[in-house]
Parts: structure tokens; sequence; C-alpha cells
């Protein structure tokens, strides 16, 4: 009673705390029922459950009571944040601005010392504090020295910066996230620009191609063919309960490198970091999911170090057999979580996602993230053209397109969506649409030959420009069809390296200049050395004048004595922001509508800065400020389209009548900010 009182005292600045208050309370609570236990005899105390119930409750009440004063009284820090005000704790200050809820977290009782230095999500490293080392049975187990969460980013980007190529910083980064989650989100966030091109593209591909030669840890679930019948089960192994987003892909099209088969894991490993640092999802609220169905990579096959199944990959029924089969127990588990589809094959993609986006909350990255991002580049490049063009609508461009797999097919639906939204037919919009592929121009007469319509995509089948009229035909080369078209947009979804020639380029770019515009040339194939043109190349053969954009990362160029920014045209800028916007208005589903406004808000996040470099995407160091303008947009067109359900409360109604602030404020209070949170003991989880 006297230490309770003691500690009364100490807490006195904090007495109108109703948290602060219940800990107390709760504090002599516990004196009590102890003071009682130990009345009886030593033999029947041990058996009294509520002398070893009680006891580590009482220490950990004790230790969070003790944490909060002396939180309280440090130099510099606002005392109501050591305890906690509003639902999920107070407020930790840092250079004025506020960062995270600071409640302590709840460790499992049995996740102590080793155990938890050795669990990621809650390791700290060397940043325990001297409190939190005492009451998780950490000290000595760690050197003496405590460090600040600051004083590890920095030792961890010197650790990266001494590294001699990208593949070794990229396995640095892995080993900090197998480590400690926490620092591996703060590094990326505080460095997005140097480190988004280790996590994700374009060294990710090096990293799926390496991936059973530097197999270290297993991330993720994996759900093999020979698992079929247990997947609902398997799913109780993830030792998460709230999963909010799951990336899944059966490797059958990793980037521009093919069938990867398993080695394609590495994929939803780099976009849930992605999902966590730039759009604020929680690391464990995530799953990275591989569907392996087998590979028809030889080399693979043969390979001793590939950890698969080593047979040729399952084909028709028995194949949508085990993506219904994921789904259905995704649903079971996660009903409210996000499936995103990542890097499935032209025959399946299209089938996959058509089947389940009007039944479950997902969407495909490939097809839809890439022709959201493709959207907004091309909104944004066209307010580039200035008032002297006569057609700088998007409903007035001529696109030709290279590619007609799933991401190229994607874009062109995408863009043509966006004419739509501005007046044109469906008809109308896909007239503007010249696509190609390996045979060339796709006309209407390749559809009255049996054979070759089967091998096209029924999605290309809609795109077929008619050939009748003598302008274009079948067959077509690239530069035949710039030359006989006219169009002002140039993408490459390919796969193809240096496939955009001079003379194509040039093309394009002077029918844009004849509109008073400027030629807009995206290359947006991954990784790099897959890119159609560099930047360097684009901007050489125009002398300067193209709006340029690519899918992996190029460097300044400098022409002339002018500096010039290519811009990343990355699907990163969308699918964190639809994740989480999707996930926290609870949305039932992502229409076409959801996807342009989430592109129209990326295309509106540039800065006056940012175009008057000639950017047509935001910069990268902006990717936090960026997927909440896109989140927030989700939101506001999943709420009008009746299609949210989350609610802030009784009193808040539906999410449809908040106003902007109100929505804003609750898209706030649910995103993740890697800082550290004082840990506490759970006496009863675990056990």
């Amino acid at each position: 009673r006297r230490r309770s009182l003691h500690l009364s005292n100490r807490l006195r600045e904090e007495r109108n705390s109703t948290k602060t208050r219940k800990r107390i309370l709760f504090h002599n609570y516990l004196i009590l029922r102890l003071k009682n236990s130990t009345l009886q005899k030593p033999r029947e105390r041990r058996k009294n459950p509520s002398y070893t119930h009680i006891v580590p409750m009482f220490r950990a009440v004790r230790g969070s009571i003790r944490g909060a004063a002396a939180r309280a009284s440090t130099p510099g820090r606002n005392p109501a944040a050591a305890f906690g005000t509003g639902a999920q704790g107070g407020t930790f200050f840092k250079d004025g601005r506020a960062f995270e809820k600071r409640l302590p977290l709840r460790v499992p009782h049995d996740a102590r010392g080793t155990a938890l230095l050795h669990d990621p999500l809650w390791n700290k490293g060397t940043a325990h504090s001297a409190s939190e080392r005492e009451r998780l049975g950490l000290r000595g187990l760690l050197p003496p020295r405590v460090m600040t969460m600051e004083s590890q980013v920095e030792r961890i980007m010197a650790m990266i910066q001494e590294q001699p190529d990208d593949i070794q910083k990229a396995i640095l980064l892995s080993e900090l996230l197998d480590r400690n989650e926490t620092l591996f989100h703060r590094v990326l966030v505080t460095y997005i620009e140097e480190l988004a091109p280790l996590v994700y593209t374009p060294t990710v591909g090096r990293v799926c191609l390496e991936y059973g030669d530097r197999f270290r840890r297993p991330r993720g679930m994996y759900f093999s063919a020979d698992d079929r019948g247990c997947f609902a089960t398997m799913m109780y192994n993830w030792p998460q309960r709230d999963v909010h987003v799951c990336v899944v892909t059966d490797g059958s099209r990793i980037l521009g490198l093919g069938d990867l088969g398993i080695n394609g894991m590495g994929i939803p490993v780099g976009k849930l970091a992605l999902y966590c640092a730039a759009g604020g999802i929680a690391p464990h609220r995530v799953l990275p999911a591989m569907l392996d169905v087998g590979t028809n990579n030889e080399a693979l096959l043969k390979s001793p170090s590939y950890l698969g199944l080593r047979r040729p990959r399952l084909q028709g029924q028995e194949y949508d057999d085990v993506v219904e089969e994921f789904m259905v127990a995704m649903r079971h588990h996660f009903p409210r979580a996000c499936v995103q589809f990542e890097d499935f094959s032209s025959d399946h993609a299209g089938d996959i996602l058509a089947k389940y986006r009007d039944e479950s909350l997902c969407f495909n990255d490939d097809i839809q993230g890439t022709g959201c991002v493709a959207l907004a580049g091309l909104l944004s490049a066209l307010k580039l053209w200035g008032s002297s063009a006569t057609a700088a609508e998007l409903k007035d461009q001529r696109v030709l397109v290279a590619g007609a797999g799933s991401a190229g097919l994607g874009v062109a639906s995408m863009l043509a969506q966006g004419m739509v939204q501005q007046g044109l037919s469906e008809a109308e919009a896909r007239r503007r649409f010249y696509i190609c592929d390996k045979d060339g121009l796709i006309g209407a007469s390749r559809l009255s030959d049996p054979a070759k319509a089967k091998l096209l995509d029924p999605a290309a089948r809609n795109f077929a420009q008619p050939d009748g009229d003598g302008v274009v035909k079948d067959g077509m080369t690239l530069l035949e069809a710039a030359r006989a078209a006219g169009p002002t947009v140039l993408l490459g979804l390919s796969a193809v390296p240096q496939l955009f020639t001079k003379e194509l380029v040039e093309t394009v770019h002077g029918a844009a200049v004849a509109k008073g515009g400027r030629g807009i040339i995206f290359p947006l194939s991954n990784p790099t050395a897959n890119a159609e043109c560099t930047a360097e190349q684009a901007y050489g053969w125009t002398g300067g004048a193209c709006v340029f954009a690519s899918g992996s990362p190029f460097g300044a160029v400098n022409m002339d004595g002018k500096t010039l920014v290519p811009s990343q045209c990355n699907n990163m800028f969308i699918f964190p922001g639809l994740g989480l916007g999707s996930t926290v208005s609870g949305a039932l589903k992502i229409t076409d509508t959801t996807l342009y406004a989430s592109a129209l808000a990326l295309a509106d996040c540039l800065t006056s800065d940012e175009r008057g470099k000639g950017q047509v995407f935001p910069s990268v160091r902006r990717i936090r400020e960026v997927s909440e303008r896109v989140a927030l947009a989700v939101m506001k067109s999943t709420a009008l389209q009746g299609l949210a359900t989350a609610s802030a409360g009784p009193a808040s109604g539906p999410m449809r009548t908040w106003g902007e602030a109100e929505m804003l404020g609750y898209l706030q209070r649910k995103t993740y900010d890697p800082y550290y949170v004082p840990l506490g003991i759970d006496p009863y989880a675990g056990r």
C-alpha cells in the first residue's frame, strides 16, 4: 500500500488520466490479492492460482506505472504522452510533431529474454531502455549502452553505404528486416529515395533470380499444389490474426524475367515492405503469399538450390482450384483483408481478376495498378503542354502501346476508362489505341483467322483496329503504325530492351509538336535492363523536349547546361495508398471509379517546383504524403459509392456523411509510423 501511495504522489500531475487511475487501482487490488495469498502456508500458496497468476501480473503493472512515471519526468517530453489519452494511448512528440501512440504494447509472457531478441516484431536491439531490460528479462543480454533510434538509423546507413554493390546492400537490408522490423521500416522511410530501388525494382529482380542460393529465413506463407485441401487449416499457422493486406503471386511472370516459380517470393516481400514504409500498414498486418503450382523453367527444375515443386505447372481446372481454395481460405480467416494479385502470367491474370474483383476486396497491380499510375502520369504530362496546345486533353490523344500482355492491356483499359470519364464512348476511346504484340499491330483482320484469334487475350480483341480503311493494317511494325496513325503517346510494356528506336521516338514527338505539345515517351518495363529506351536516349533524340517517365529509375540528364530529371512511373505511387484507403474504409470491393479517383489524386500531388523541373510524378522522398492523399481519395470514392463499412463509433455515422477533415483524421489514426513503442508483459498472452 505504501508503495502504491508513493507512486500515486509521483503521478499527481496525471491524476486526471483515466488510464493512470485505473492502473493504480488495479495495482492496489493486486497487492491485496497478493497479501491474502501470502497468508497461506508455502505449499498451499504454490497451489493457489491467485498467487501464481497475480505475481507476474503485479510485476507487469508495477513496471508499467514506473515506466510511465519515468517518462513523465523526462525533460522535453510531454507528460501526457507518458500515459495515454484516447483509444490508443498518448502521443510521442518529436520536433513539435506527434508521431505515434505510446501506450505500451503487450508482449506475450513467453516472449522474454532471448526469445524477444529473436523476434523481429518486438526486438529493438540496443535501443531497449533500462526499464524494459529489467521487466523483459534482457538485462545482461545486451551491451549496456542504450542507443536512440536515430543513432541506429545512421549506423545502418553507414553499413549500407560500405557495401560494394546493390545486391549486397539488399542482403544487408533483408538481414535487418529479419532482426528488427521497426528499425528496418524507419530506415526505409527516412531514406526512401535511396533504398526503394534496393527493396523493389530493379534490385528485387536479381534477388529473385538468386532466391534459392541466398535463402536464409522464410518469410510469408507457401501454398503448394501438394497442400490442396489444407489451405484453410494452414492459415492457422500464420502467427498474426489481423491481416489487412496480402500480396500473392504464383511466380509465373516475375517482372520481365519470366517464370521463376517459388523464387518469385521476393516480389510479395518487397511489395509489402513498401506497404509498411510508404503506405503506413503495420508490419504485423501484412501477409506475403506464394502459390507454388510448379514451374516450366527447365533451368530451375534442374537447379539443386531450387526450393519449389519440381514439376511442370498445373493448368486448366487444377490450377483454378488452387487459386479458388486460397481465396476461400483468405475470406474465411481474414475477411476484411485486401488481396493484391502480383505477377501472374497473362493467360491467368485477367481471368482471376474478373472472377474475384466483384466478390472480394482485391486488385491486380500489374493490370490496375500500372494502369492507374500510367493514367496519372499521362494527365500530369499533358499539363506540361502549355496553353498553346490545341488538343491537351486525354480524350484527344492517340496512344501507341508496345506489348499486349496483362500490363499493356491493363494500362490501355485504364486510359480508355479515363477517356470515357471525359465524354467519349467506350468504342470511341478504344479506337484511339494502337496495340502491338510480337506479331505487330493488332488489327481486326487477325480476328477472322481462328488460329490467330485464339492466341489473343480477350481484352486485346477489344482494341483490334479496323484495318480496312487503308490507314493501318494488321501486322504493322511500331514505326509503321506510328507513321500511319500519328500517336502523341508511346508506352512500352514489352520487356524488350532497346525496342524504341530513334526514328520511332522522333515520329511520336513530331506528331505531338504538330499539336503544340511534346511527345510523351513512357518505357515502363522493369527491371532497368529491360527498358525500351533510356532517359538519355529519349532526351537526346528529341533535343530534351519530350516528356519522359520510366518504370525503373534513371539518373538526371544534362543537356545544353540544363538538368533534366526523369520521373519514375512506378506502381509504388499507387498501390500503398490504394491498399491503405480500401482497408481503413472497410471497402467491399475496388471499382474502376475508385481506381480513377486514385489516379486523379496522384496527378494532383506534384508541387510547382516539381512541375517546373519537367517531372510528371512526385519525388519518391514524398511517398508517405502521396500515399496519404491517394488513400484519402480512395476512402472518399468508396464512401460515395456506398461500399465503405468502417465506422469510428456509433456517433460518427456512415463514412459517406463524414467531412474531409474527419476522414483524414481517421486515416491518420490508423496509419502506422515506425517508431519504437514501450513494451510491457501480457501475463496471459502466449499461455
